[in-house]
């Protein structure tokens, strides 16, 4: 079955804020030089690529989704944004360091975008990442496949949306293609959605749109309400609705060979 995922940037903006939020902390890691030049992938709709730009780096946004891009692009003149898909880009030695956050685990063929992501870093250059990790919100995605499969939409639940590696996982894919890994650390981090009342039925319609994918409307309002009351126990307190986010933080840098430093 054909997936197709759709963004919802005035969303993603209004009620989904603290995914890029939460990015403020990885800026700490990447510590952008100015007149470096650097990529964003899975920039969204540009707001940490803006923060990289104002720290005086060369700085270029791609993502796969348009709506995104455009945006992004509305909003921050000044900076290029591109449309790519992170299993397909390549720009060869082009940059001193690539950045990403909340965006590698919707690229389900990592080995593909880890080699896209070497071949498009200088010799030395660095890879500063954060998304989500092994068990990252595993209580959500078990409860609406189960509502997926009540409701008659086994394709539906069968469908791999995200890719979630342990730690040791994904470094070893990453010296696998040539890295040293720098850090490797894993940890949770429950997130207070912002729709104080219909937080997780909000986070399933933003997020969630290749597991709905061709279903109606209002089934898709049925399915995600039952699932956020399935939720409810656990997921609501103090009237504010949470995720069971865990996130995977990297740095890796690729090795200046001798014929590169001679």
């Amino acid at each position: 079955m054909a997936i197709s995922i759709s963004w919802d940037s005035n969303l993603y903006q209004q009620s989904h804020a603290f995914v890029y939020q939460y990015g403020e902390g990885l800026l700490e890691l990447l510590l952008p030089q100015s007149g470096e030049k650097i990529l964003d992938l899975g920039c969204g709709t540009g707001e940490l690529t803006e923060s990289i730009y104002q720290q005086g780096a060369d700085v270029l946004g791609i993502d796969s989704a348009a709506e995104m891009i455009a945006k992004a692009k509305q909003l921050y003149p000044a900076i290029p944004f591109e449309v790519q898909d992170g299993h397909h880009f390549s720009y060869s030695n082009a940059f001193d360091a690539i950045f990403s956050n909340a965006a590698l685990h919707w690229m389900t063929q990592p080995e593909k975008v880890i080699q896209n992501i070497y071949q498009s870093l200088k010799p030395g250059g660095r890879l500063v990442a954060e998304f989500g990790g092994k068990g990252n919100i595993q209580s959500i995605q078990k409860v609406l496949k189960e509502q997926l499969l009540q409701a008659g939409y086994p394709e539906n639940a069968a469908t791999q949306v995200w890719y979630f590696p342990s730690t040791g996982e994904y470094a070893s894919l990453l010296e696998a293609a040539g890295f040293t890994v720098r850090l490797a650390q894993w940890y949770e981090r429950e997130t207070v959605l912002q729709d104080t009342k219909e937080g997780i039925v909000q986070w399933i319609q933003m997020f969630c749109g290749a597991y709905l994918s061709n279903i109606p409307a209002a089934r898709q309002q049925e399915i995600a309400t039952a699932t956020q009351a399935t939720l409810k126990a656990t997921h609501y307190r103090d009237h504010q609705w949470y995720a069971d986010y865990r996130r995977l933080r990297i740095m890796a840098t690729k090795p200046v060979m001798k014929e590169d430093s001679a």
